[in-house]
């Protein structure tokens, strides 16, 4: 950069810093993030005081037209409403179906006539490796062998395998 492009970065700065100062004086705030809200932006609502802080390095003479055409040349500066927002929950996912836990215990019963093992395994509860293991003694000790609890084990235990693997790299 050049003596004489620092020394009109210098001067434009000086000049926006002035003109700020002024805006904040008559919209009556105490900080620049005040003038946000006098400020429009093209996608709606009001600037955002990143954006104010940017143009204020990068774009000082935009900022300077910006802030003299709403805030200083007009005789009341409005604020700008805020910029519609979708709803909250608005952006969750329709295409997901929500089953009931009778309706899954339904289709799990389904899987297991069906003999559909991967089936079983997906619709399944998580469990965690010591209730797992904890069912598993509990079936051996009354002499019964259930195969989905062994899967949901070794699920488990491989989980945790692969954690700890992930976690040494």
């Amino acid at each position: 950069m050049t003596s004489t492009s620092r020394e009109e970065r210098t001067k434009n700065l000086k000049e926006v810093e002035e003109i700020i100062t002024k805006a904040i004086k008559k919209v009556g705030g105490n900080k620049e993030n005040d003038l946000c809200r006098y400020l429009p932006m093209s996608s709606g609502g009001y600037m955002h005081h990143f954006t104010l802080r940017k143009m204020k390095n990068k774009e000082p003479d935009q900022l300077r037209t910006l802030i003299e055409k709403y805030i200083i040349k007009t005789e009341q500066p409005k604020t700008v409403p805020p910029k519609q927002r979708a709803a909250r929950g608005s952006r969750k996912r329709r295409d997901q179906l929500a089953f009931s836990r009778i309706q899954l215990e339904r289709m799990l019963n389904i899987a297991r006539l069906a003999g559909d093992q991967e089936m079983i395994a997906l619709l399944s509860p998580r469990k965690s490796m010591a209730l797992a293991k904890r069912e598993l003694i509990a079936s051996i000790r009354h002499g019964r062998v259930d195969h989905d609890l062994w899967n949901s084990f070794v699920e488990c235990v491989n989980a945790q395998t692969a954690l700890e693997e992930a976690i040494q790299q």
